[in-house]
């Protein structure tokens, strides 16, 4: 399995709530939301950011406003709306139940072992002899 590519698919897994989330810290656009999530290690391409944006838009949990730029073309900045804001929280929740699980389920993977390695499977028990007995036994 590669490993880079297994990682990939974890941060893509949570993209949706990490955009939402800087948008819910302020009114960003597209540049400024890419930027913050690279200074996290979240690095997301325009190619997968605006199309995240529009279904974002869509599905009625952003909104946004065109703002004259200071030095170029008018921008279009993200805003998120109530439903956006409910929609994160339980996301949010969401979140924090599996960080939780997993934490749990790899916690007690190293108690078990106590080295980071999988532990060896236990034995499998003796298989029980369950046959009826004859009848003159």
């Amino acid at each position: 399995m590669d490993l880079e590519n297994a990682k990939a698919q974890m941060r893509k897994g949570v993209l949706e709530m990490c955009v939402l989330s800087v948008i819910a810290s302020r009114e960003t656009y597209p540049p400024e939301i890419k930027d913050k999530l690279e200074g996290t290690n979240l690095f997301v391409k325009e190619g997968t950011l605006y199309p995240l944006l529009v279904r974002l838009k869509n599905d009625g949990l952003v909104d946004y406003i065109w703002r004259e730029g200071k030095n170029g073309p008018p921008r279009k900045y993200f805003t998120i709306t109530e439903d956006g804001k409910k929609f994160l929280e339980e996301l949010t929740g969401s979140w924090r139940e599996l960080v939780h699980a997993v934490d749990q389920t790899l916690d007690g993977h190293l108690a078990a072992n106590g080295s980071g390695a999988y532990p060896e499977e236990p034995e499998a028990p003796r298989p029980l002899n369950i046959e009826p007995m004859p009848p003159d036994a």
